[in-house]
């Protein structure tokens, strides 16, 4: 059922994506807001109780809705709530058209147009840096993206669903991913989350990222240039500050030969200078406009690569 599940929300989510407005996005918002503000008190041991509630509350109801769906009204039920659930949590389209349009307006010659978007983009400051540090940090920032909202929580969903957890990983990652990011924005403008939640948060979401990470890592080695990738990772990837990220980025840098790291934008988030600042450069190339195909086809491929790993373990399984 996962490969199915990934299939068919994938093809949803291509044709009708969910605004960033959605109520989805709108009440997940509301949910880590109001948690930190009641639970948070600034004490360790609260926090981890805080995190938990935010992320297990709404996973547990996830499991049980999907375990009445498939005992009471069958598995075609619960295969569809397993898409719904992908669909909200798994996509390219999340982040794809900040990609796109920055790439339109480099291809235009627009380059104010394409720092302006960046810009909004990443809640960054950018000032006038050249062509090849815009190509740079979009390749970067969409890496990044891709993993998190697509490869980290595919994994999450199979492993777990191969348990019988149904879509529980899946909201889980993306839970714990939306959670850090909210809260350590929050604890840097001293705004409902403390700065001892920001960590508890930051160190649960890295201890989730660090298999998935590593798996994205693999596959674009498998895709591109596999020894230049794995040469990438091992000597590279901490150049990084950020290891999860490092790997991907590092990986990333060797499996397509382009020049990764390096100064980073100012940043009015913390997430972002954790993940990109203070590195230095991997090697390769500089980066230019044609490494954007590159990457396109470095994901793609890669997630073909997945579907069809999964889809021929769905077929051993539905033969056995």
């Amino acid at each position: 059922m996962s490969f199915f599940a990934i299939l068919l929300a994938l093809i949803l989510e291509q044709v009708r994506p969910l605004k960033t407005d959605h109520l989805v996005f709108s009440y997940t918002e509301r949910w880590v807001i109001w948690t930190a503000r009641t639970l948070d008190a600034g004490a360790r041991s609260q926090a981890w109780i805080t995190w938990g509630v935010t992320i297990l509350g709404p996973a547990l109801l996830v499991m049980l809705v999907h375990w009445l769906l498939a005992w009471g009204l069958g598995w075609w039920m619960a295969f569809l709530w397993n898409v719904a659930l992908l669909y909200a949590t798994l996509g390219f389209r999340q982040f794809s058209h900040h990609f796109t349009g920055i790439r339109e307006a480099l291809d235009n010659g627009d380059e104010n147009k394409a720092r302006e978007l960046l810009a909004q983009w990443q809640q960054v400051e950018v000032g006038q840096i050249p062509r090849s540090e815009i190509v740079r940090h979009v390749i970067e920032y969409s890496v990044i993206a891709a993993h998190r909202h697509v490869f980290g929580v595919f994994f999450w969903y199979v492993i777990l669903s191969i348990i019988g957890l149904g879509p529980v990983g899946a909201v889980i990652y993306r839970l714990t991913e939306f959670a850090q990011r909210r809260w350590q924005r929050a604890a840097a403008d001293g705004a409902s989350a403390s700065d001892v939640l920001g960590a508890v948060s930051l160190r649960a979401w890295q201890f989730m990222d660090r298999l998935p990470s590593r798996m994205t890592a693999l596959g674009f080695a498998i895709v591109g240039s596999f020894e230049d990738a794995m040469d990438g990772w091992r000597h590279h990837a901490q150049n990084f500050p950020q290891d999860n990220d490092g790997v991907i980025l590092a990986a990333t840098a060797g499996a397509i030969n382009i020049r990764l790291g390096g100064a980073a934008l100012t940043s009015s988030e913390e997430e972002d200078d954790e993940t990109l600042s203070g590195s230095s450069s991997t090697p390769g190339r500089i980066a230019s406009q044609s490494h954007f195909a590159q990457v396109v086809g470095l994901v793609w491929r890669t997630m073909i690569m997945w579907l069809l790993l999964l889809a021929l373990l769905t077929m051993a399984n539905l033969i056995g």
